[in-house]
This record gives C-alpha cells, structure tokens and sequence, in this order.
C-alpha cells in the first residue's frame, strides 16, 4: 500500500534522525566507538539495528551503509584504532558488514514477528543477528584477505596465531557487543515503534 504524503513525511524525518545519531556516535569521541586495543568496540550497530527495526531493511541498510562509509573515510584521515588504515581502507571490511547488518536484522524481525507474533522475541533475534553479522563478517574478511605480519603485529602476535587472535577478539569484544546489543536493541526500538504506530492510525 502505498504511503500518504505525511506518512512519507514522518518516514523521512525518522530516517533523518537516524542518519543525525550515526554522525553523532562517528564524531564524538567514546560515543559511537570505545578504543580498546587494536579495535574499537562500537555502540553504532546497535543503531543500525533499531533503525531496520523500525523503518525497515531497505533503510536499515542505508544506516548502515552510511556509518560504513564514515569508518571507510576515518580509516584514511582520522583511524580510530592502529587496525583501522590497515584493514578499513578496503570497503568489503568497512561498508559491506555494516551494510549487511542492516538488511538481516531488519528481515529477522520481520520474520520473526510473522512466528512467532510476539516483538520482543523478534527485536532481541533481530538484535542477536545484526551483532553477529558486524562482528563476524568485519573479522571473518580480517581473516580472508589481511593475513599479514602488520595486521598480526596490532594484535601482538605472529601471523601464524592470527585466528586465535581473531577469535578472541569475537569472544571478547564480539560478546560485550551482543551483550549491548540484546539489552538496548528492545528497550529503544520498541517503543519507538508503538508512537509510529500510534502516529499511523491518527
């Protein structure tokens, strides 16, 4: 069906609005990204999330392409971490995992609310999927295509143990993720769809 022109008005404003709140978390120190050894754990998928919660995966995926980009360019001119010109000047490690996050977090809900018709069960899976799918693919294409002394060498270790590095690093900074992500992910986006919902019918 298609949208009236204030639905359409109220779509692009909260798109807006997200978009504000990705700039904000990319530019303001210990917002958006927390340094913590060779990577930075970031509180910015959580936001991808909640907006493909709520405006869908299309926009979910604009989000996210929006703070993979900002992570593409920071990789160049301002690196957050000692990993980030090394690894984020390539777009398949910066753009595409946030991109991705956008798109299955935003599908999972919509399936999982057709399931089990209850939101909170499909906002924490929602939740669950878009922090995996961050973590995961970033250190999965780590893994793929930077296997090198340099790379290893921001982890302390040799190339020969970079995968333990790598999986630490999921089991770490991955769960503390998750972990922020399951908790906060329902806690915002749910309510924020109630008022949408509210907005709709008047």
């Amino acid at each position: 069906m298609a949208k009236t022109r204030h639905q359409q008005i109220r779509h692009n404003t909260t798109l807006a609005i997200f978009i504000a709140i990705i700039l904000l978390q990319d530019f303001v120190p210990f917002f958006g990204n927390i340094p913590l050894g060779p990577l930075s754990i970031t509180t910015l998928h959580v936001t991808v999330i909640i907006a493909a919660i709520v405006l869908g995966p299309v926009d979910g995926a604009i989000i996210g392409g929006i703070w993979g980009l900002l992570t593409w360019v920071r990789a160049f001119v301002a690196p957050s971490s000692p990993l980030a010109p090394l690894v984020f000047v390539n777009p398949l490690v910066s753009v595409v995992p946030r991109i991705m996050i956008g798109i299955l977090a935003g599908y999972t809900f919509i399936l999982m609310c057709r399931l089990f018709k209850v939101k909170y069960i499909a906002a924490v899976s929602a939740a669950i999927v878009g922090a995996l799918t961050n973590t995961g693919l970033v250190l999965g294409f780590i893994y793929l295509f930077y296997r090198t002394p340099a790379v290893a060498q921001t982890y302390g270790v040799n190339v020969n143990h970079l995968l333990i590095a790598l999986e630490t690093v999921m089991a770490t900074n991955g769960l503390a993720e998750l972990i922020l992500a399951i908790i906060t992910v329902p806690m915002i986006a749910l309510p924020v769809l109630e008022v949408r919902r509210r907005l709709e019918v008047n």
